[in-house]
């Protein structure tokens, strides 16, 4: 003998519609909490990542000679060029220092004191205060990136 299981009231389903709707209500708000934090979080690594390559750039241009070593606006405008979503509110820093190989080191870091073969490093050291695009309970709403690399300048 088959058996007919009777078809569900529609009183049923109306219970189970309103069910989902309450739920999705009251999850909605998390789950677009959660998606701003991942576009905050990516914007954060993009410019720390454009921030990091824009020192990279500017010590590349620096060390091709010692006269682009000591040109710190030219350099300043590669850094610059490099992050362009970033464009001048970067802060740029180039430093020139000399120092001794190890192995020729006799206690003086500049040409003329001591050193056989001196070496011309450039140091380019980039800044920017990245700003959140919402306010958030307990978190800063400005991070400072800060990029740097160090190159030996050709000579």
């Amino acid at each position: 003998m088959v058996r007919k299981v009777p078809a569900p009231s529609s009183k049923g389903r109306s219970r189970e519609r309103g069910q989902a709707l309450l739920e999705l209500g009251l999850l909605l708000p998390l789950l677009l909490l959660l998606a701003v934090g991942i576009i905050e979080i990516g914007r954060l690594a993009y410019f720390a990542i454009e921030v990091s390559n824009a020192a990279r750039a500017g010590a590349q241009f620096g060390t091709q000679s010692l006269a682009a070593a000591s040109d710190t606006a030219d350099i300043t405008t590669a850094a610059q060029n490099d992050a362009s979503d970033i464009g001048t509110n970067l802060n740029v820093t180039p430093t020139a220092s000399c120092g001794c190989t190890a192995a020729t080191a006799i206690g003086g870091t500049c040409p003329g004191s001591g050193c056989s073969y001196p070496l011309v490093y450039l140091t380019v050291t980039t800044q920017y205060n990245l700003s959140t695009l919402f306010h958030y309970p307990g978190i800063p709403h400005r991070f400072s990136l800060t990029g740097t690399s160090v190159m030996p300048v050709k000579q």
